[in-house]
C-alpha cells in the first residue's frame, strides 16, 4: 500500500483535492476499505471545524449556548455527511480515476457472492428449453398494443 499524505496533502484532501498517483493506493483503501464508512465520517467533520470555531468563538453568550451551537451544527454536518457518502465516494473515485461504484470492498464481495448463488439457482432454468406453453404469446393484448 502507498504511504500516507501528508497532513497540508491531507487536509486538502479533505476539502476535495486531488492527491498524487503514487497515493491511489491509500485513496482506494480509505474510499473503499474496511472502514470507510468512519473515515468518511470523520474526514467530513474535519472540514467543518473552521464553521464549529466560528460559531463558538463569533457569537457573544454563556458557554453552554455555543457549545449548544455547535452541537447543532455538527448534527446537522453528521446527518448530511451520512446521507450523501456514496454521492461524495463516487466523486472522489472518479477523481482519482478508480472507477465509480459506490460499494465498498466489503459490499462488492458480498454482491459478488450474492450473484454467484443467484447464477447456480436460476443456471438450470436459463439452460432448459422453454416448452412450447411458455413460448406461446398470451391472447392478453392485441399485438403493438400499449398498456
Amino acid at each position: 500500500m502507498s504511504k500516507r499524505p501528508n497532513p497540508i496533502q491531507w487536509i486538502g484532501y479533505v476539502y476535495g483535492a486531488k492527491l498524487p498517483e503514487g497515493q491511489r493506493d491509500w485513496v482506494a483503501n480509505d474510499l473503499m476499505g474496511s472502514t470507510a464508512t468512519l473515515r468518511h465520517f470523520l474526514r467530513s467533520q474535519v472540514s467543518f471545524v473552521p464553521l464549529y470555531l466560528v460559531l463558538f468563538f463569533a457569537f457573544p453568550g454563556p458557554v453552554w449556548i455555543r457549545s449548544l451551537m455547535v452541537l447543532l451544527a455538527s448534527s446537522l454536518a453528521a446527518i448530511f455527511a451520512l446521507s450523501y457518502m456514496d454521492q461524495n465516494r463516487v466523486r472522489r473515485l472518479q477523481k482519482h480515476g478508480l472507477g465509480n461504484t459506490p460499494l465498498t470492498y466489503r459490499q462488492q464481495d458480498e454482491a459478488a457472492r450474492v450473484k454467484d448463488q443467484y447464477e447456480e439457482i436460476y443456471a438450470a432454468r436459463r439452460a432448459a428449453p422453454a416448452t412450447a406453453a411458455e413460448r406461446a404469446p398470451r391472447g392478453d393484448a392485441a399485438p403493438g398494443a400499449s398498456l
